[in-house]
């Protein structure tokens, strides 16, 4: 039984009921989950240090920089203890692409959610493909599924350098360093890199240098990489952000030789950079643990996680909830949650099943109630959860105790878990249940990698599971995950060969103009199990009437930025911001950065557009951009 709080319990066959003889079983005030302190111990801890200490004080990390969108970080920390005594973290925009979508043709669907992010378009396009095709009763053909993976994959290789260079990186380069903590620096510069062989730099003060933002060339070189990522989707897709070819049933794309071949032509240039980037975040994370131990408590958090996998296999997916735990456990990568480290289901049915949204800290008003009492399989759904939950913005004042951000607080079997692209590695590692192939293989305790030869001779890597999990790990499990997306991709494009050789080129279901034949008139259920460069994506529909009736996004960054529960139990970013210590230089307190709290919510990668879906109602901003992908056939 893969839940611990929830009153679900499975039989033999693995269906799911409601347990017997609980009043209203899923009040919050029936169904608890195991926690450490609430909110108003904590607020004690504080006052009786606030009392005798007057080095408690507040601060508000407004905003967040270097993350996609805005965030904010309110701490209470005592200087003195090097710790944070309490953090909230806040998403100040209201999201509002789900009510966008209600009322409107199912087929909108991927063009308006796509809409919610810049960073991140394609994977919301193909995610509400995921959740109207399934409503819609539309599989697409196998060459259909395959142009989606190899779209994913190239998202992925964008998403991930982006991060660790761009955004995370500049946390550890010679500028930040040296001011905030001068006796790491000092040690950089005679710290040899175990990798030098891999990735050229021969001592860490060498790397950090080449961490600099703008002027270092692993920034610079993270820019080219990009770019080159981004000319791989368009090759398939034709546009980014907001692609237009991703529909219910398949893709609009027209795939030919040529095509394959320019994108397997980019493909090739990937290999050796994503081998050193391997290397260059094993050695940084290596380097700071022998720094100083404590560093392995920055952005510290139980390893809980959930995923829906990735990447599906083109013969199994046939779009039905039904079957979505046979075609889910066939993913290249292994849906799933793990929780205190331990794999505990790899049926997306059971991810459904557990999840739910509360508001009691966001400006949203409590929905009642709910139509839903089963998932379309016939398993026990929570009143909270996406299909039974209404969008309703309420703006107010910002309070710590009461509302204070536009994130909601997702929970899984009401535990806090975390979501990361890196869960990925988790998930697929301990499952075992990858399907065959020449380039990854899961032991149950790591994922080899088999790199193909390149610039470099072919070699083999390991991602292991860690025996700690803070933001130094993320970052070296995105490092890995970055070469885990590209070997799928190089697998993908091999079956992409494959069917055209065999001539299964058809790419959609049906024709574009016979999908409102396809539209439900009675009340039907959708869900779109997906994943973003974060982790985690899902897209919950219902459809009526032949129109959207409801339409529920929950995004990696939702799940991360949340607030508290209605048992005060902490969001993710919120939870690693409290287990952080403070190791910078405090000769003169007046100079705090933050850098360490700073490193901690970096490593999540946050993504706030996603988790909040910006919406002013105030006119349309329109500016003039030259895309990632000029030049692309150059």
């Amino acid at each position: 039984m893969c839940f611990k709080n929830l009153p679900v319990d499975f039989d033999a066959a693995g269906n799911a009921s409601l347990r017997g003889g609980i009043p209203d079983p899923y009040s919050v005030t029936v169904t608890k989950p195991d926690v450490g302190k609430t909110d108003a111990e904590r607020d004690e801890d504080i006052r009786r240090l606030m009392a005798r200490n007057g080095h408690i004080k507040d601060m508000n990390m407004d905003p967040v920089t270097r993350i996609a969108g805005a965030m904010a970080l309110n701490i209470t920390a005592d200087l003195e203890e090097r710790r944070v005594l309490d953090a909230r973290s806040q998403a100040p925009l209201f999201r509002g692409y789900e009510v966008i979508a209600m009322g409107r043709d199912p087929r909108d669907a991927t063009f308006i959610t796509s809409r919610a992010c810049g960073v991140c378009g394609g994977v919301h396009s193909h995610a509400a493909a995921y959740a109207t095709e399934m409503a819609m009763g539309l599989a697409p053909p196998p060459m259909g599924t395959v142009v989606r993976n190899l779209g994913e994959a190239a998202e992925m290789g964008y998403d991930n350098p982006l991060h660790l260079y761009l955004l995370a990186g500049p946390d550890y380069c010679e500028a930040v360093v040296k001011r905030t903590n001068p006796e790491v620096w000092n040690k950089a510069e005679s710290w040899s890199c175990p990798g030098v062989e891999h990735h050229g730099f021969r001592t860490m003060a060498d790397m950090m240098t080449e961490l600099n933002p703008l002027t270092g060339k692993l920034y610079r070189e993270g820019l080219d990489f990009t770019r080159l990522a981004r000319q791989q989707f368009l090759l398939l897709h034709g546009k980014y952000p907001h692609p237009e070819s991703i529909v219910q049933g398949g893709v609009t794309s027209t795939i030919t030789l040529q095509s394959l071949n320019e994108f397997h032509s980019r493909l090739n240039k990937i290999f050796d950079y994503a081998h050193r980037m391997v290397c260059i975040w094993d050695d940084i994370t290596e380097f700071f643990y022998e720094c100083d131990e404590r560093y392995k408590l920055v952005g510290a958090f139980p390893m809980s996680f959930i995923d829906t996998g990735f990447w599906d296999d083109p013969h199994a997916y046939d779009a039905t909830y039904q079957n979505c735990n046979a075609w889910g456990e066939r993913r290249w990568s292994t849906p799933g949650a793990v929780v205190d480290g331990q794999l505990v289901t790899t049926r997306l049915s059971d991810l459904s099943v557990g999840l739910e949204e509360f508001v009691e800290h966001s400006w949203y008003e409590e929905w009642s109630g709910g139509p839903y009492d089963t998932d379309p399989s016939g398993n026990p759904i929570s009143p909270y959860h996406p299909w039974n939950k209404r969008t309703l913005p309420k703006p107010g004042e910002r309070s710590w105790k009461e509302k204070y951000t536009w994130s909601t607080a997702p929970r899984w079997d009401r535990r806090v878990v975390e979501a990361g692209c890196y869960a990925r590695l988790f998930l697929t590692a301990m499952a075992q249940k990858q399907p065959a192939n020449d380039f990854m293989e899961a032991t149950g305790t790591s994922l080899r990698m088999r790199i193909p030869k390149g610039l470099t001779p072919e070699m083999e890597l390991e991602w292991r599971v860690p025996e700690v999990w803070n933001a130094f790990e993320r970052n070296r499990g995105r490092a890995y995950h970055y070469m885990f997306s590209q070997l799928v991709s190089l697998v993908s494009l091999l079956q992409a060969y494959d069917l055209m050789r065999k001539g299964e080129e058809r790419v959609a279901a049906v024709r574009a103009e016979d999908l409102p034949k396809y539209i439900p008139e009675e009340p039907t259920l959708g869900v779109g199990f997906w994943g973003a460069g974060r982790g985690w994506l899902t897209h919950f529909v219902s459809i009526q009437d032949r129109v959207i009736d409801n339409y529920q996004i929950i995004t990696p960054s939702t799940i991360n930025a949340s607030p508290r529960d209605p048992w005060d139990q902490p969001g993710p970013y919120e939870q690693a911001a409290m287990n952080t210590p403070i190791l910078e230089d405090l000769s003169d307190p007046s100079k705090f950065t933050g850098i360490d709290l700073m490193r901690a919510i970096r490593s999540f990668d946050p993504c706030m557009p996603c988790t909040t879906h910006m919406h002013t109602g105030q006119g349309t901003v329109v500016r003039e951009v030259n895309t990632c992908g000029c030049g692309a056939d150059d």
